[in-house]
C-alpha cells in the first residue's frame, strides 16, 4: 500500500493533507524520514511514525449522519457546535465527506477512507445530490426549465450543470403554516403578510458554495428550509433522528461507488 494512502486510511488526514505532511518530513518509515508519498509499505510489518507517534492501521468505517440545523461542518469551532460533537469516541479518526451549510439539515457521510472520499468528491465524478426545500416565491414552467438547463449564479460565472426539479407543494404560507416548522418565519405577522411559498426536490451534480440557495434565488425564490435527502441512490434513513448516525451497509457503500450521473 502507498504511504499516503496508509496514512489517510489511518485517519491522519485526507490524501492531499498527508502528502504535505510527508513532504515536510513529518513521517518516518522504519526509523528513517520518508518524503515519498508513493512509497510502498507493508501493513503490519513496517513501522510508521507521524510526528514521532506510531500510526497503526485502522479498519475502514463508513457512517451515515442526519445533520441537524445549527451545527457547522468542521472539526472544531470556538463559537458553534460542530458535527463531530455528535459522535462517540469510537468514531475517532473519521472526517466528513463534503459538507453542509450551518442551517442545512440531512444526509452527511463520514469515513476514515481517503480513497472513498476521493471517489465521491472529485469534480469529475458528478455524483448527484438531492435536496428538499421550502422557499418563499413560486416556480413557473420557465423557472423550472431554467433550473434544469442551468442558471448563472453571478455575473461572469459559467452556467450550473443541468439539474432536476420536482415540485412538492405550492401555495400561500398560511396553507402550510401548521405543516412546516421554519424558524425564520415563526414570528411572521400573517394577517399582513402571507407570501407565496413553494417546496420541492432539487437534484444537482456539482458542489458550488450555497449552490441550491443561489440557484433558487436566481429564479426568484428565497430558501427558508433546506435538507439533503440523498447522495446518488443512497437515501437518508428516515429512522435516524436528527443528530444520530449509523454504519453504512456493504450494499449502500457499493451503491455509492457504482453511482453515475443522470
Amino acid at each position: 500500500m502507498r504511504l499516503d494512502k496508509y496514512l489517510a486510511e489511518a485517519g491522519i488526514g485526507r490524501r492531499k493533507n498527508v502528502r504535505e505532511y510527508i513532504k515536510q518530513g513529518l513521517v518516518m518509515v522504519n526509523g528513517e524520514i520518508s518524503i515519498q508519498p508513493a512509497l510502498e509499505i507493508k501493513e503490519g510489518i513496517d513501522i510508521i511514525l507521524y510526528d514521532n507517534t506510531e500510526v497503526k492501521y485502522k479498519e475502514k468505517v463508513y457512517y451515515m449522519f442526519n445533520k441537524p440545523s445549527g451545527c457547522i461542518t468542521a472539526t472544531r469551532d470556538k463559537k458553534n457546535k460542530t458535527v463531530f460533537d455528535y459522535f462517540n469516541d469510537e468514531a475517532s479518526g473519521i472526517f466528513h465527506v463534503g459538507r453542509l451549510d450551518k442551517d442545512t439539515e440531512g444526509l452527511l457521510l463520514f469515513t476514515n477512507d481517503g480513497e472513498f472520499e476521493h471517489l465521491l468528491m472529485h469534480p469529475s465524478k458528478h455524483i448527484n445530490k438531492t435536496y428538499f426545500f421550502w422557499a418563499l416565491g413560486s416556480l413557473n414552467e420557465s423557472d423550472k426549465k431554467s433550473l434544469e438547463e442551468g442558471v448563472f449564479l453571478q455575473q461572469n460565472e459559467i452556467l450550473t450543470k443541468p439539474a432536476k426539479i420536482e415540485i412538492y407543494k405550492e401555495g400561500r404560507y398560511l396553507d402550510f403554516k401548521e405543516e412546516i416548522y421554519i424558524k425564520s418565519l415563526i414570528d411572521v405577522d400573517c394577517k399582513n403578510y402571507n407570501p407565496q411559498i413553494v417546496s420541492g426536490y432539487l437534484t444537482i451534480s456539482e458542489g458550488k458554495k450555497h449552490q441550491v440557495k443561489r440557484m433558487l434565488k436566481a429564479v426568484g425564490c428565497y430558501v427558508v428550509y433546506l435538507k439533503r435527502v440523498a447522495i446518488g441512490d443512497l437515501k437518508l434513513d428516515q429512522s435516524l433522528k436528527s443528530g444520530e448516525y449509523r454504519n453504512l451497509t456493504v450494499d449502500e457503500i457499493n451503491m455509492l461507488l457504482d453511482n453515475h450521473n443522470y
